[in-house]
């Protein structure tokens, strides 16, 4: 997906700009323009039901008109803790929290995060890809810490279940299937997640959510989190919001969201993304309830989601972009 001139004037008027305190009716599926730090202290308290965080890892990269530049471990947990303390007063008691790094950041999360909430799990999922290295191993994997605010917290297990094949279908004395069923695409089981993901895709050129954004998330990835993690009607509030995914997944899954993002062209494509998701509420990996290993071939008659209506697209995964 890109932009083009004439749309960043017409989609510049949907982003929003604040000045002072707002309550969260005022935010309310809203994407903000402006800087985090800027608006951080006039956010409303307790109206966060997920919090989704992918801040600037600890590298030199530039994000459209940002930069950042890589620092020590020290001075990183320094920059994260000037305002992630200060963010989470926006969290009600029950909220989850989902913290992005890779192997640099995460020693650096890992010490901010357990200061303030529950360290529940940290979540490793494979890029596919990545660029490699002629004197070290290549890069492709990251990081997610999963947190909490308190011990009462949403986990949907049922929600958030991976269709994977089954390559020794065992059967009981009668015949049966054991903890596996028949289906039109073979043997497959449904398999608790783990906090190791692997079926995972980076998107690339070709897939409708692509956009040019260097560190853009998967739409498969954020409808994990978001199933899991919160219900139907919830806020989810994504402080560094890039190009959109985590509030385009939030309306597909009938969540409520809030994304402030300080680029113009990447807020101008959230909400491009946020438009399009009012017609086409698939996710790419992600139909019939469950998620489907990576390269699988969904079915074409499969809902978008569930309770939609309408086939779902074809899709087969391929390669991927390099992100961090």
């Amino acid at each position: 997906m890109t932009l083009s001139a004439a749309e960043v004037v017409a989609l510049q008027s949907r982003l929003l700009r604040i000045a002072g305190p707002l309550d969260w009716p005022a935010i309310q599926d809203r994407t903000i323009n402006q800087d985090l730090l800027e608006i951080l202290d006039w956010l409303p308290a307790s109206f966060v039901d997920l919090l989704f965080l992918d801040p600037p890892y600890n590298l030199t990269k530039s994000f459209g008109s940002v930069n950042f530049r890589q620092l020590s471990i020290e001075e990183y947990v320094q920059w994260m803790g000037g305002w992630f303390g200060r963010l989470l007063r926006t969290l009600k008691p029950t909220a989850s929290v989902y913290i992005c790094g890779d192997w640099r950041s995460s020693p650096a999360i890992y010490q901010v995060a357990s200061r303030h909430l529950h360290v529940r799990n940290r979540i490793t999922w494979e890029r596919e890809k990545g660029r490699g290295a002629a004197a070290n191993w290549k890069n492709c994997s990251e990081d997610i810490w999963f947190c909490t605010v308190s011990d009462s917290y949403t986990f949907n297990l049922d929600a958030v279940k991976l269709k994977r094949k089954v390559l020794a279908p065992y059967r009981d004395g009668d015949g049966n299937p054991k903890d596996w069923e028949n289906t039109e695409e073979g043997a497959h089981r449904l398999t608790h997640p783990s906090n190791l993901w692997t079926d995972l895709t980076v998107p690339f050129w070709s897939m409708p959510e692509n956009t040019d954004h260097p560190t853009q998330k998967p739409e498969k990835l954020l409808a994990r989190i978001i199933l899991a993690s919160s219900n139907e009607g919830d806020l989810v509030f994504d402080p560094f919001l890039g190009s959109g995914t985590a509030s385009v997944v939030a309306r597909k899954l009938n969540r409520h969201y809030v994304g402030v993002e300080r680029d113009l062209t990447y807020a101008c494509l959230a909400e491009k993304r946020l438009a399009s998701a009012e017609s086409d509420k698939s996710i790419q990996g992600y139909s019939e309830g469950v998620f489907w290993e990576r390269n699988a071939r969904q079915r074409v008659n499969a809902p978008r989601n569930v309770g939609d209506k309408g086939p779902m697209p074809l899709f087969s995964a391929g390669g991927d972009t390099e992100t961090r």
